[in-house]
C-alpha cells in the first residue's frame, strides 16, 4: 500500500474504517457531519473501505456528491482494519485525528468532547472508555476486562478500554507510529513510545442495530500474540540484545558449567559421560546460548540500519524554551 500524501490542512480530520456497513453509512455519515459543523471548525472526514463486499460502494458515491468535506478510500481487497487505520492517518490533514468506527455504537456525538478535552489538558491522545458498554457479557465484555487489565499492567499504559475505536490523536505524533500486522489496538502503546501524554474520557456506547459484528472471542490470541510484540517493542525496540543478551548469556554460561563438570569426572575419575541426559541437555544449551547472542547481534544491527536509513531519530522534542 502506497503512502498517500493529503491536501490542504484542516483542523479536525475523521477516520472511519468501513467493512461491510452499507445498513450504518448513510445515518453514520449525517451524524458525523452534523456534529462536525456544530464545532464550527474545518474538518474532512475520510471513510476507508476495507474491501467491502456487502454492495457499500453503491452507497457511497450519493454521499460524496451531497457532501464535498467527505471522501471514500476504497482497498482491493481486505487487509484489515490496522491497514486501514494507517492509510488513514497518511490521509489525513487535519491538526486532529478523531477515530472511530463504522458500526455507530461509538456516537459521533461525542467526537467534540474527545477534541476539547485533547485541547484542555494538551495531550496527545484521548481514549474513549465505553464505561456503560451495550455489548453482550461473556463473548465480548469479560474478555475486554480482562485483556485491559493484563495489557495495562504489562506495558505500564493505563486504559480502561483499549478496544474502544473512538479516540482523538495530535496528528504530528501519530503519523510517526508505524503500524503494521494487528497493532491498532495497541496505538497507544505505540504513541506512547514516541513520548505521548495519553488521556482517557468515559463516552457512551450503544447497543448494535443494523448489520453484523465482525468481532468474536477466537481474536483472543491474536491480542496475546499482538502483546507479546508490542511489548519487546516497547522495552528493546533500540536495544533488542539486552532481551536475547541475557537468556543467551545464562544459557551459554550454564552449559558451559555442566559441560565442563562432566569433563571434569571423565578426566579425573574416567567415568563413562557418554550416556548421561547432562552431557545433552549441556550440549544444547549452549548452542542456544550462541544462537541468541547471534540473534541479539543481528537484531542490533537490523535496529541501527532502521534508525539510519529514515533518518529516525531515538527521541522526540515536545518543546523548546528559550532561544
Amino acid at each position: 500500500m502506497n503512502r498517500v500524501v493529503s491536501g490542504d490542512s484542516v483542523d479536525i480530520s475523521i477516520v472511519v474504517p468501513i467493512y461491510n456497513e452499507a445498513e450504518n453509512i448513510p445515518e453514520l455519515v449525517e451524524r458525523t457531519l452534523k456534529a462536525l459543523r456544530g464545532l464550527e471548525r474545518s474538518f474532512e472526514m475520510i471513510l476507508i473501505d476495507d474491501g467491502s463486499t456487502d454492495g457499500s460502494e453503491l452507497v457511497y458515491s450519493p454521499l460524496v456528491q451531497d457532501h464535498s468535506e467527505m471522501k471514500v478510500i476504497r482497498f482491493s481487497r481486505n487487509f484489515g482494519q490496522t491497514a486501514a487505520f494507517a492509510a488513514g492517518f497518511d490521509l489525513a490533514s487535519g491538526k486532529i485525528i478523531v477515530t472511530l468506527d463504522g458500526d455507530l455504537q461509538n456516537p459521533p456525538e461525542e467526537i467534540g468532547l474527545l477534541v476539547s478535552e485533547l485541547e484542555k489538558k494538551d495531550l496527545d491522545l484521548v481514549s474513549g472508555w465505553r464505561k456503560d458498554r451495550q455489548d453482550r457479557a461473556l463473548s465480548r465484555k469479560l474478555p475486554s476486562f480482562f485483556a485491559n487489565r493484563i495489557i495495562s499492567k504489562i506495558t505500564g499504559v493505563k486504559l480502561h478500554d483499549y478496544g474502544c475505536s473512538l479516540k482523538a490523536y495530535r496528528s504530528d505524533i501519530v503519523k510517526e507510529v508505524q503500524l503494521y500486522g494487528e497493532l491498532h489496538r495497541f496505538i497507544p502503546v505505540l504513541v506512547s513510545m514516541e513520548g505521548g501524554r495519553i488521556g482517557e474520557l468515559p463516552v457512551k456506547h450503544e447497543a448494535r442495530k443494523k448489520g453484523k459484528s465482525k468481532y468474536g472471542i477466537l481474536r483472543a490470541y491474536k491480542v496475546i500474540v499482538d502483546l507479546l510484540t508490542v511489548t519487546f517493542l516497547q522495552q528493546y525496540g533500540d536495544r533488542p540484545q539486552h532481551a536475547f543478551g541475557i537468556f543467551g548469556l545464562f544459557l551459554l554460561g550454564a552449559g558451559i558449567v555442566i559441560d565442563g563438570y562432566l569433563a571434569g569426572l571423565k578426566i579425573l575419575t574416567g567415568q563413562d559421560i557418554g550416556g548421561r541426559p547432562l552431557l545433552l541437555l549441556g550440549t544444547l544449551m549452549i548452542i542456544a546460548g550462541i544462537q541468541l547472542l547471534s540473534i541479539g547481534l543481528l537484531s542490533e544491527v537490523m535496529a541501527r540500519t532502521y534508525y539510519e536509513s529514515q533518518g529516525k531519530p531515538r527521541y522526540r522534542i515536545r518543546k523548546i524554551i528559550g532561544k
